[in-house]
């Protein structure tokens, strides 16, 4: 069940992440500001199906611990750790520089979206390793 719930929510980040939020920004007809307020509103969305990818994981890794290598709790602890940093530091501050976008302010370059797409790389990576790599003992 690791397997499937990491691979469901492999697939949610690639289509989200990877694929979904880069091609709004191509669209000539959407405004960086409409974009930034579409991809706030998306990813809000999904922070709160992650916190239940996340529990869900939480339930299935306490009912199999027993048969969990140490690299499975390593994969699964940073994939928690990514979905709690985010929720909690990264996405606020990103959400800060949106509304001011949005309200037309001039901000100062950041390193904030370079982080969130470091962290969506290796919660995908994380995810993926998971899910090959606890297919064969749970």
């Amino acid at each position: 069940m690791i397997r499937f719930i990491a691979y469901v929510w492999l697939g949610l980040v690639l289509g989200v992440s990877f694929l979904a939020t880069p091609i709004k920004f191509r669209a000539k007809s959407l405004t960086r500001p409409v974009a930034l307020d579409v991809g706030r509103t998306t990813f809000h969305a999904f922070g709160k199906l992650e916190w239940v990818l996340s529990l869900a994981l939480v339930v299935i890794t306490v009912q199999v611990r027993d048969s969990l290598e140490p690299v499975d709790w390593f994969l699964i602890a940073l994939v928690l750790v990514i979905v709690v940093g985010q929720t909690l530091w990264l996405i606020p501050r990103l959400d800060v520089r949106v509304a001011a976008i949005i309200a037309g302010e001039e901000v100062p370059r950041s390193h904030l979206h370079s982080v969130y797409a470091g962290a969506e790389f290796v919660k995908a990576l994380a995810l993926l390793l998971l899910g090959a790599w606890t297919a064969g003992h749970v």
